[in-house]
């Protein structure tokens, strides 16, 4: 077996990158927001890419059954999933998915139910499509956010609620849902005859004990009724190559989905994403299982560090992604308050909790995808400006 070395600093700054060089205000600044890591992404996908890089020619992609047969083998072998093949419609990217699933399968008006705090492109996706939110908020107590059921019927049954957006595994909660809680809420959406529509973009990223369930496996009806937007950027750190996959078994529905993928121009995806799918999928394993290992490492040195260092802060239990979930209410400070802070005293960038809806308000998500000692540095950071806050410099 081949010894990955997450520990290795790759310079990031003057490469075009969204996390590190969006803001140039601080020579210094550390960036722990966006949703990409600082590994280099597996040596399988670096091979395929070359090998397309040195043939030269970079023309319009025709999607080969390749990439098919890898999406179905990698969710059959990985997750005991099985999709066929005509299910797929691929696309540039998940948030786009979402969207044209909602143009699909809503009107304007219609309102779509999500549950707060929750990945915000949910909420411009709903908007941009002239729909209105309806809000489930989960409950934060011991740590983690369980589902208030009760209120997600209420809501459910709600006659202009017609797609309900799940987010498993959730962002930002940290939350990986159980087969248990989907199935609950897939009962609940055939009762009130809503679409889910599930966002498994971190569905890799899963730690001991909390096995990600791909939410149209666990019936025939889930599937026949459900839709479900997955893309492998997350796990392996290719976002940027502009690819993911829309699974839907009914075939009405997914006509729908590839006209409004059409209409919204979406439908074109480039070379280097496909071979980096079917790169990943096929051979991506080893690689991915080392990262989940270095990941949960990391997500134990926050803890022990807090727990030390900082104890007045909360950090959520991390069931899947690499996103932590830092609550800071004690401080009395917003969290946009709490941002700008740790930007001018302590140069590190992390993402206010309010960015996924009013109920993130004195939270702050913190990106721990990064070496180790890039991590040690943000958290040192992060307890430099904590100290500065609770002496009152904060505003």
């Amino acid at each position: 077996m081949i010894k990955h070395n997450f520990d290795e600093l790759t310079e990031r700054r003057d490469t075009n990158s969204v996390k590190w060089d969006s803001d140039r205000s601080y020579p210094d600044l550390l960036p722990m927001w966006v949703a990409d890591m600082d590994f280099k992404t597996a040596p399988c996908i670096i091979d395929a890419l070359a090998k397309r890089v040195n043939h030269g020619i970079f023309g319009y992609c025709r999607v080969p059954e390749a990439y098919y047969s890898a999406t179905v083998d990698w969710m059959r072998r990985r997750h005991g999933a099985h999709f066929d093949m005509e299910w797929i419609i691929y696309t540039s990217g998940v948030v786009p998915a979402i969207s044209a699933v909602i143009k699909a399968l809503t009107s304007p008006g219609d309102a779509v139910l999500v549950q707060t705090p929750v990945y915000n492109c949910f909420f411009s996706s709903i908007r941009n499509n002239g729909c209105r939110m309806v809000e489930n908020r989960l409950i934060y107590e011991d740590s983690t956010y369980r589902i208030d059921f009760d209120d997600l019927e209420r809501k459910l049954a709600m006659p202009e609620v017609k797609l309900m957006l799940i987010c498993n595994p959730h962002n930002p909660a940290g939350r990986v849902w159980t087969r248990e809680e989907l199935s609950r809420i897939g009962e609940l959406c055939l009762r009130h005859d809503v679409v889910p529509v599930s966002d498994e973009i971190h569905c890799e990223l899963t730690y001991k004990g909390h096995d990600y369930t791909p939410f149209a496996s666990i019936s025939k009806e889930f599937a026949a009724g459900s839709v479900t937007c997955m893309s492998p950027s997350k796990a392996f750190n290719i976002a940027g190559l502009q690819i993911a996959n829309i699974i839907c078994a009914d075939r009405q529905m997914r006509t729908r989905i590839d006209k409004a993928i059409n209409i919204n121009e979406v439908c074109d995806v480039n070379p280097f994403g496909v071979d980096a799918l079917i790169a990943a999928y096929t051979s991506g394993e080893e690689w991915l299982d080392q990262l989940r290992e270095y990941l949960w490492g990391n997500y134990q040195t926050v803890c022990e560090f807090i727990r030390k260092e900082l104890p007045d802060v909360g950090v959520t239990r991390l069931e899947g992604t690499y996103l932590v979930w830092l609550d800071l209410r004690h401080t009395g400070a917003t969290s946009a308050e709490i941002k700008q802070h740790l930007l001018g005293e302590s140069h590190l960038w992390l993402t206010e909790g309010t960015l996924y809806g009013e109920a993130g308000d004195g939270f702050m998500r913190m990106n721990i995808a990064c070496p180790k000692s890039r991590l040690i540095d943000g958290l040192s950071r992060l307890k430099l400006g904590m100290s500065r806050l609770r002496h009152g410099c904060c505003c």
